[in-house]
């Protein structure tokens, strides 16, 4: 069998514990921004509040999106993250549409048709997807270019303000807000906007329902059969306490077991509840998976008297995830919520010299040679 081609993240996965960026929400809290400077020019008239929808700044604030992707790149990030985790038009419908709930209606399927339709959001989600893989290629690049080390976009493909495995009515339980098809729909808009924005990867990322993943996931591959393009996969899951998934509550083993069809670059857990309760979970997901494992935990709880509204500072993070390191956990390493360039510093600097951890047939066969599937 002839072996592919390796991605060239994969090289340095092979040989060292790759850093992924931090809070892009977090950061962005820290410039001060005010409600009049997410609307802009563009979005001055608005009827609902805009500040609570940080994927917009891609638009309206770029130069500041511009430097907290700076910063995290020049605190050691391999990895940088597009500023676009709730960028689909079923999220920013939220902000954009009237709630017919307001009015004793209530949001379904035929609603959520109506968002699929609107040419406004499909406008607005494929702007700030474009865009904003745009500013992240920038800025990979010039960094990448100025330190002589090749840096990767990943286009961030977040979770959704609905769900598909369960129902907001009680008495209602076989009943659902929107359909499977019209999630991949939004989905699929989504990953064409970020692959022509010049992402590396695409990252399904902070995952609580499966069944929207999937969704996420059916679109990936079918934008990838019909436009003839196809980039590496990364897929993180939030847990609970129990180590399942917080809304459809498949355990990590079952997780892995519903994405592992897909061949992806890595899996891993972000998100969830900090660093310290997720060791056990990430070591039965390591055990279990045959591809690279990353690991972006929150930093800690959420504290509203820390400074950056979560417990754990910079070298806590780094404590726990240079443990995750020592047992051979990890391959990819960073934060999620509360995580400032400051905490992907010392990360970085945690996991300097820090072997990874070995999978699939680096662990059968000690050799460094990952067979993976041909890319286009």
């Amino acid at each position: 069998m002839t072996k592919a081609r390796l991605h060239p993240l994969e090289k340095i996965l092979e040989s060292r514990i790759a850093i992924i960026d931090g809070a892009m929400g977090t950061t962005i809290r820290t410039y001060g921004m005010t409600e009049a400077d997410i609307r802009g020019e563009r979005f001055k008239d608005a009827k609902k509040s805009l500040l609570n929808n940080g994927d917009l700044f891609s638009l309206t604030k770029p130069e500041m999106i511009g430097d907290i992707h700076r910063r995290f790149l020049e605190a050691g990030a391999d990895i940088i993250e597009t500023n676009t985790f709730g960028a689909t038009s079923i999220t920013q419908s939220e902000f954009f549409v009237e709630d017919p709930r307001e009015r004793g209606g209530r949001k379904d399927p035929a609603f959520y048709q109506k968002v699929i339709e609107d040419k406004f959001l499909a406008t607005l989600a494929w702007d700030i997807n474009e865009q904003s893989a745009r500013q992240c290629r920038e800025w990979a690049d010039r960094v990448g270019t100025a330190t002589s080390r090749q840096r990767f976009v990943a286009g961030a493909i977040g979770p959704l303000t609905v769900s598909l495995s369960n129902s907001p009515d009680a008495d209602d339980p076989g009943f659902r807000v929107v359909t499977f098809d019209q999630v991949k729909s939004a989905y699929a808009q989504q990953v064409r906007a970020l692959i022509a924005g010049g992402v590396d990867l695409l990252l399904v990322e902070t995952i609580f329902d499966s069944l929207n993943a999937k969704a996420a996931l059916v679109a990936i591959r079918e934008v990838f059969d019909a436009d003839g393009k196809e980039l590496p996969v990364m897929i993180s899951a939030a847990v609970g306490r129990g180590g399942e998934t917080m809304i459809s509550a498949q355990t990590t083993e079952a997780f892995w077991n519903a994405v592992q069809h897909v061949k992806p670059l890595s899996v891993g857990l972000n998100c969830s509840l900090g660093p310290d309760s997720m060791y056990p979970f990430l070591e039965e997901l390591s055990e279990k998976a045959d591809v690279a494992i990353s690991c972006y935990p929150n930093a800690g709880l959420p504290n509203p008297l820390s400074e950056t509204g979560f417990d754990l500072g910079p070298q806590d993070m780094a404590r726990y995830l240079g443990n995750f390191a020592q047992a051979g956990l990890i391959n990819i390493a960073g934060g999620c919520c509360g995580n400032t360039p400051e905490h992907i510093a010392a990360i970085a600097k945690a996991l300097e010299g820090q072997p990874p951890r070995k999978w699939g047939t680096q662990r059968s066969e000690g050799s460094v040679i990952h067979e993976i599937e041909s890319r286009a």
